[in-house]
This record gives structure tokens, sequence and C-alpha cells, in this order.
């Protein structure tokens, strides 16, 4: 890993600066420089793919109630910005085929399979394969059995396991499963565990970086990669490591 390899992974977008999620977020991110984006998905009641972090859509929206309850016409008329601020409202809860067409060819998409469905991950996978992105979307979860379905269904799409721990049995289990990333804990991140992972063959993207502290921190223990709300100083700090 060199410092302009490195994954600055946008955290549902620009999230520390703008609505989780959302096309404000994304587009933020963005124009920061960031060249990776972070995202969520869950399937409506009418099997549409959107893009929210929750099962319900109590804390990002004006709405209330699970998603996976709801058809898409009651979805996308919530408002998704309002709660953020009001500068953001009337930003919509996005389409995960809407997404994928806007960054087309601008950003690497780390999409989380959330829900409880296999046909999430089936119609997840269909949609980056109908746009042609197999190379430009890795997918990650903290479930197995998401990462399992998702293997079986559409190999050639990288994926990554999130994760509390890391121990011999995840590694051996993400070794059989055919699994291009290991995603640990920031807080777990070491440089002894980076060059394991390094040496077992996968990338080491790290996820609850909440400070700059635990940033930097896992940038030094040599970490490929990590999602961040901030993206615009974890980008200043690689950069300032290059002068």
């Amino acid at each position: 890993m060199t410092d302009s390899s490195f994954m600055a992974i946008a955290h549902r977008g620009a999230s520390s600066y703008a609505p989780e999620n959302t096309f404000a977020a994304f587009d933020l991110a963005l124009s920061m420089g960031a060249r990776h984006i972070e995202l969520d998905v869950e399937a409506t009641r009418d099997g549409h793919i959107v893009v929210i972090h929750d099962d319900t859509v109590d804390r990002t929206t004006d709405g209330s109630g699970p998603v996976a309850g709801q058809t898409l016409e009651a979805l996308q008329a919530l408002d998704a910005g309002s709660w953020f601020g009001k500068e953001f409202a009337g930003h919509r809860i996005p389409l995960f085929r809407d997404v994928l067409s806007r960054y087309k060819g601008r950003v690497h998409i780390h999409t989380e399979i959330k829900g409880r469905s296999a046909q999430l991950s089936q119609r997840t996978a269909d949609l980056v394969r109908r746009h042609g992105m197999a190379d430009q979307v890795t997918i990650t979860s903290f479930q197995k059995v998401r990462l399992e379905e998702m293997r079986a269904y559409a190999p050639e799409l990288p994926a990554g396991w999130l994760l509390a721990q890391v121990g011999d049995a995840e590694i051996a289990q993400a070794r059989e499963l055919g699994l291009r990333q290991l995603c640990p804990r920031a807080n777990i991140v070491t440089p002894e565990l980076v060059r394991r992972l390094h040496a077992e063959g996968f990338a080491v993207r790290a996820w609850g970086v909440g400070t700059e502290v635990l940033m930097r921190q896992v940038v030094e223990a040599g970490a490929d990669g990590m999602t961040v709300n901030f993206p615009d100083k974890l980008i200043a700090y690689l950069a300032s490591l290059r002068r």
C-alpha cells in the first residue's frame, strides 16, 4: 500500500457535513476529492433496492416504520434531508440503480448489504451487472450469510467482511469464502494485525473511525483503507504524507 493508493472511503458520503446516504453527501464527497464512497442497501416491500442504513426510516427521514414494509412510492415521498439541516430539505432516499448511473466511471462504490433476504443480495448483484460495474463495486456485510449468498450468486464481485474482532476462525472462513477484504473495527487495527492479514492475502479496510487520532493510527498501521465521515480530513492527511 502506498499513500496514493489508500482507499479514503466516504462513509455514507461526506456524512459529517450532509445527510448520510443522499446525493448531497455523495456529491460533496466527490467534490472533496474522494474516489471511494460507501453506502448501504435495503429492499422495499415491492422489491426495489434503496440506499439507506437503518431497517426503519425513523432516524433519517420524516417518516416512520420499517423500510421493508413500505413501497418505493411511499419511501420516495419522505424527506431524507431536513433531519440533518433545513438547507437539505427535500432530499430523497436514493434508488441504488440511480446511484450506479450517476457515479459510474467516477467513483468506486463500497456497498454494504443490510436486510435479511437472499433476494436483496441477488437484486443488488443484478443491478451492478446491468450497469457493467463489476470492477467499480465492492460488496460488504457484517452478515456472513449475505456474503455467502453473494459469493454463490455473483463470484465476480469483490467482497469484504465487516468484523468487530478478527481471529483464526474468521480468517479461515474468509479464505474459504474467497473474500478479498477483511474489514476490522478501527480500534483493533494494529501493525501486527495488518501484517498477518496481508500475509493471508487480504486487503485491510477499517471501519468505525470516529476521530482524527484513530484515523491516523489506521494509516500508520499499514491498512489499505477506511471508511470515514470526514473524507476531506483523511485526504488532506494522506496528502501531507506525500510532501
